[in-house]
């Protein structure tokens, strides 16, 4: 089955269904503190640029890229659905999300994840992003693993 990308508002039902389902991982990983979630009722939410990925009707995954500044953006909230991994998916929705950021005048891409999550890891630096030191919100996160890819 193909894989259809859309971009979506902050408050669709289908991201927030499935950010619910990454918070829930992200919980079972990380002490809360440690997980940097986004605030849905900060007005900067609006800058934030969301996709959810379906597989025919089903939403399967999501993504976000948070401005940081003129030519660099940030990944945040990466994920797919348990139950549909290793398909593909987030390979096509982390082209999409690049893709998206090069439209928006975005020539480096920065994220940040946790030694928890060794397949995101593996998915990152497959696609070419290489560790950094920590940025922004996260230069005081010991548990956090910062990353970036030039477009």
């Amino acid at each position: 089955m193909s894989i259809d990308i859309q971009l979506v508002k902050h408050t669709d039902p289908k991201l927030l269904a499935l950010i619910a389902k990454l918070d829930q991982d992200l919980m079972q990983r990380y002490p809360i503190e440690e997980i940097h979630f986004v605030d849905f009722n900060d007005p900067s939410v609006e800058r934030i640029t969301f996709a959810v990925a379906f597989e025919g009707e089903m939403p399967v995954g999501c993504g976000a890229l948070r401005p940081i500044d003129a030519d660099s953006t940030e990944l945040k909230r990466f994920f797919v659905d348990k139950e549909y991994r290793n398909r593909g998916i987030a390979s096509q929705l982390l082209s999409f999300l690049e893709a998206q950021a090069l439209e928006a005048g975005n020539h480096i891409i920065r994220l940040e994840t946790g030694a928890a999550q060794p397949e995101a890891i593996a998915l990152y630096t497959k696609y070419g992003y290489y560790p950094i030191e920590p940025f922004g919100e996260y230069i005081d996160s010991p548990g956090s693993l910062c990353y970036e890819k030039k477009l």
